[in-house]
C-alpha cells in the first residue's frame, strides 16, 4: 500500500501559562509542539487528477497549507487555559482535520521546564475520530450596567459589580471575579435565565438565540492581562467571541465608559 504524503512541523516553542498542578497557576512555561499531517489522496481509479493531493503544478491553493497547523496551535491556546496537554492536543487535532486535505494527524505536545528532559504527550487522529468544529454564531454581547431592558436581540449578558465590599488580602483579582460571579447568579435569577461560564455554552447561546448571563471567573481568572472590571471584560469577551455588537446599558446620568480608541467590535452606548 502507498504511503500517503505528509506535511509537519516541528519543534515549534510557545510559551504559556498550563498546568492542573497549583505550582502551574500564574507561571509561564514553554511547550514544544510537533504535528505530523497524513494528506488526503486522491481515488485513483476517479479522475481526480484535477486535484492532486500535493504541489506538483506549484499551486499553493491545492495543497494543504503550514499555516493550517500553527494557526491550529494559535486557535487553541487563544481559546482558553487548559489544565492537560491532552485536552489541548484533542483541539488542535479537531481543527487540523476540519480541512479536507488532511486525513490523519499525530499532534505531540511536550513540557520543556517541569523536569531536566521534556515531559509529554502524542495523540493520533483519524478524520470522523473527533467531532467537527463549526464556526459558532456571533454573538451580541451586553454589558448591563443599569436596570433598562435588554434590547431584543441580547444573547450573552455581562453583569455589573455588585457593589459590596470585598475582602482584603489574598488575590484580589481573584476576589474581584467571583464577586462579578455572584453578581451574574443574582441578575440571572431577575432575568429569569441561565447561567455560562465556558466558551462551549456562551457558544451553544450564541448559536441558540438564547441569552445567558455571564460568570466571569472560570475563563478570565487566568488572563492576567484582562483587569478584573466590567468593561474590560466585556470587550476581551466580545472580541474573543467576534460579536456583532457590544451594548452598554447605563443610566443616563453616568459618564461613557472608558473604551479603547478602537474597541475592535462595534459598541453602542444605551443611556436612559
Amino acid at each position: 500500500m502507498d504511503q500517503p504524503d505528509r506535511i509537519h512541523l516541528r519543534d515549534h516553542l510557545v510559551e504559556v501559562e498550563i498546568g492542573a498542578f497549583q505550582s502551574e497557576r500564574g507561571v509561564v512555561q514553554r511547550l514544544r509542539f510537533s504535528l505530523i499531517v497524513d494528506l488526503v489522496r486522491p481515488d485513483r481509479g476517479h479522475g481526480d487528477d484535477d486535484d492532486p493531493p500535493t504541489g506538483s503544478d506549484d499551486q499553493v491553493d491545492r495543497i494543504l497549507s503550514y499555516d493550517v497547523l500553527t494557526r491550529a496551535i494559535d486557535n487553541a491556546m487563544a481559546e482558553r487555559r487548559y489544565d492537560l496537554l491532552e485536552t489541548l492536543a484533542e483541539r488542535i487535532a479537531a481543527e487540523v482535520l476540519a480541512n479536507p486535505r488532511a486525513a490523519r494527524i499525530e499532534v505531540t505536545i511536550e513540557k520543556l521546564d517541569r523536569v531536566p528532559g521534556a515531559l509529554g504527550i502524542t495523540i493520533a487522529r483519524r478524520r470522523g475520530e473527533v467531532p467537527t468544529r463549526t464556526a459558532p454564531a456571533a454573538p451580541v454581547v451586553v454589558l448591563r450596567l443599569s436596570d433598562r431592558p435588554l434590547p431584543p436581540d441580547a444573547e450573552i449578558v455581562v453583569p455589573d459589580t455588585p457593589g459590596l465590599p470585598l475582602p482584603e488580602g489574598g488575590n484580589a483579582r481573584r476576589i474581584a471575579l467571583l464577586a462579578l460571579d455572584q453578581a451574574a447568579w443574582a441578575l440571572a435569577a431577575r432575568l429569569e435565565v441561565t447561567v455560562a461560564d465556558s466558551l462551549t455554552e456562551l457558544e451553544w447561546a450564541a448559536t441558540a438565540h438564547h441569552p445567558v448571563v455571564w460568570a466571569p471567573a472560570r475563563m478570565a481568572a487566568d488572563l492576567p492581562g484582562v483587569p478584573a472590571q466590567p468593561v474590560a471584560l466585556a470587550l476581551w469577551l466580545a472580541r474573543r467571541m467576534g460579536a456583532r455588537r457590544l451594548d452598554v446599558i447605563q443610566s443616563e446620568s453616568a459618564p461613557a465608559p472608558d473604551l479603547p480608541a478602537d474597541p475592535g467590535v462595534p459598541v453602542r452606548i444605551l443611556s436612559g
